[in-house]
């Protein structure tokens, strides 16, 4: 039997760069009419269950405010990225958004709800925050990067986080980051499940972290 899973209530930064990077390596498509958007919604309602995830322009002055440029589903082979700064959002992602049946996976979602309101009022169908259910393992550092490194054993890159998100054409690097942010939800989501279901994992508290880094070094002075 394989030892339990530790998890980390707190997850040091420093310890996130040796780790490897994780990214998105299945199919990403750009989505930039209406009729693009209806194939695509058609396309997620076969799976039972996708990870979301928004990006906005970033805004730089106080007086300057955007609305939620992309909107990123994922299943775990495919990510469909929306493009709300050139479509909106039209009646079949309203439609999607609020469905009931489907499960969609996000972190943070109280905040993407409220931009994606900005364009559209909906009711948000049925949903799970991963920032809420982490608090069953005692988890307390829950930003998506740290989660990642502390979940996953790898290392989710943000340099693209503040790149340009209404820019005429996507970078190859902004798809990818788009894509993975999503996806890494869904990941996320399923390991977690699969730890608490099975209870393979182990907590483990930054005082014993600090204990336990106390002891070897005491250790090591009188050897």
């Amino acid at each position: 039997m394989s030892a339990p899973q530790k998890l980390f209530d707190k997850f040091p930064r420093k310890a996130i760069e040796p780790l490897p990077r994780l990214v998105f390596g299945g199919r990403i498509v750009v989505v930039e009419t209406t009729e693009a958007a209806s194939r695509a919604v058609r396309a997620l309602r076969r799976s039972h269950m996708v990870g979301i995830d928004t990006e906005t322009k970033p805004t730089f002055s106080r007086n300057v405010h955007h609305r939620v440029a992309l909107l990123q589903v994922s299943t775990e082979r495919t990510t469909y990225l929306f493009r709300l700064c050139k479509t909106g959002i039209t009646p079949d992602i309203r439609l999607f958004l609020e469905d009931q049946n489907q499960l969609k996976v996000g972190l943070s979602l109280k905040d993407d709800w409220h931009q994606l309101h900005e364009r559209c009022a909906f009711t948000p169908g049925r949903t799970v925050d991963i920032q809420q259910f982490v608090e069953r393992f005692g988890i307390e550092d829950r930003s998506l990067q740290k989660l990642c490194a502390n979940v996953l054993g790898c290392r989710l890159s943000k340099r693209e986080q503040l790149s340009n998100w209404e820019a005429p054409t996507l970078s190859p690097k902004q798809m990818l980051y788009a894509a993975t942010d999503a996806w890494v939800c869904l990941k996320l989501y399923r390991r977690l499940t699969r730890l608490w279901e099975t209870h393979s994992w182990q907590s483990v508290s930054s005082v014993d972290q600090d204990a336990l880094c106390s002891k070897l070094i005491a250790q090591l002075l009188h050897e």
